[in-house]
């Protein structure tokens, strides 16, 4: 397999979703992207965005260890970079392989946000997804220099920085059954009690599915197809892309100061957005191997 590898898995629908929903027109050819988008949006001031960013600032001031994150946020990276020869070898030879190791250091930095707090500030201060939550998410994400910079240095090239403002720009729906632990209704049929906080569920699921890869290829060697490796390593990379995103908004919180308290709000709803979808893309296109899916048996 080649060494380049792509997470960009959209359609020119898709790409037209994601110009209606900025109010921009899209391209003759129908292709978005991110470099396009940030020429034509308009920036505007948000003044909700950057009062919940600000609050998230002074409720974990002084909380977060720069030096951890920043080193656990540069293994993500790497793991990124690795990703394509994960892909060469193909089937784990075990339980324990190349997507646990992937994981790892995801894990070192979600360790370290649920003991101070984090996941708890954000849905204390983040609101739900709704559709208008998630426009204004995606127009300020285009508008964040940073991010767009450090998505490029770990390798992300432009359809795959697209494809993640599609994952959160097009996806409202499905974004709006994922509620904040402080927001779900009474008279559910489970306790709520013991119920997370949402970005602590989005980016720990997305560390399990990756992790559960491993022993799952493994398992399932007779059955998996170049076409499953194939979408396993591409959610796994927007995943990871999500991961990234949300660490370098914790980050910013711990001193980097680059994004605007706006930006900061966006970066944090956006990277549990794409670890969400990305998660739930995994779960149908890896781990549910249909008949139609799966390599043909050698008993038939």
């Amino acid at each position: 397999m080649d060494q380049t590898l792509t997470i960009s898995n959209t359609t020119v629908a898709d790409h037209r979703d994601l110009a209606t929903t900025l109010g921009v027109d899209a391209p003759d050819g129908g292709e978005v992207t991110w470099e396009l988008l940030a020429g034509q949006i308009e920036p505007r001031t948000e003044s909700r965005f950057a009062s919940r960013g600000e609050a998230i600032r002074t409720d974990l001031a002084g909380q977060l260890d720069h030096d951890l994150l920043e080193r656990e946020r540069e293994n993500v990276a790497a793991e990124i970079g690795r990703l394509p020869t994960v892909r060469d070898a193909g089937v784990p030879d075990g339980e324990t392989g190349p997507y646990t190791a992937a994981a790892a250091p995801g894990w070192r930095l979600y360790n370290h946000l649920l003991e101070v707090g984090f996941f708890e500030s954000l849905d204390e201060n983040l609101p739900r997804f709704t559709a208008d939550h998630i426009e204004t998410t995606t127009r300020e994400l285009v508008l964040a220099d940073p991010l767009s910079s450090a998505l490029d240095d770990v390798g992300f090239e432009e359809s795959e920085k697209t494809s993640l403002l599609i994952d959160v720009a097009n996806n409202d729906e499905r974004l709006a059954r994922w509620v904040p632990s402080n927001q779900i209704p009474d008279g559910v049929e489970f306790d709520t009690a013991n119920v997370p906080p949402l970005h602590q569920r989005a980016m720990g699921g997305a560390l399990l599915w990756i992790q559960g890869l491993d022993r799952h290829l493994w398992q399932n060697e007779v059955m998996i197809t170049d076409e499953i490796l194939d979408d396993a390593v591409r959610y796994v990379k927007a995943m990871l892309g999500g991961l990234f995103v949300s660490a370098t908004a914790a980050c910013d919180l711990a001193g980097d100061g680059q994004l605007t308290d706006e930006q900061l709000t966006a970066a944090l709803t956006a990277g549990s957005a794409v670890q969400i979808v990305s998660q739930e893309e995994l779960l149908h296109s890896v781990f549910y191997i249909t008949d139609e899916m799966r390599a043909p048996s050698e008993l038939r």
